[in-house]
């Protein structure tokens, strides 16, 4: 019964109330709709950029450290092998994680890069 009189009420605002509602609820809430909701906004017909959750992290060189880089991608992989970690530090350009969180992909190019790598994230 509460939600059919929400509705009621919210149906007799007009579209510039309807969008002040919008924009203190997400203030209030801490969200973002994503959609622009805007009658005098000029940039309302630019496409919002969406937020990128999944990242790749690319070795690009390990550097004259390849040990130390040896050291922390086994650390970084578990059940990586010698053998495979060798491989994967000399083989330049390749993803060494791919669609991982962005928190995981800072902290494992850190750690490459404090063992003498060149990190990127894409």
């Amino acid at each position: 019964m509460k939600i059919d009189e929400l509705v009621k009420e919210l149906s007799s605002l007009t579209v510039i109330e309807a969008v002040q509602l919008a924009r203190a609820l997400e203030k209030r809430w801490g969200v973002s709709s994503g959609v622009r909701i805007s009658i005098f906004n000029p940039d309302v017909d630019k496409p919002v950029e969406e937020e990128k959750y999944e990242f790749d992290v690319i070795l690009n060189d390990c550097g004259s450290k390849k040990i130390e880089v040896i050291k922390v991608l086994r650390i970084l992989i578990p059940g990586l092998g010698l053998k495979e970690a060798k491989d994967t530090a000399e083989n330049s350009g390749c993803a060494i994680f791919q669609a991982v969180g962005k928190e995981f992909a800072y902290q494992a190019k850190e750690q490459l890069e404090k063992a003498g790598a060149s990190v990127s994230i894409v």
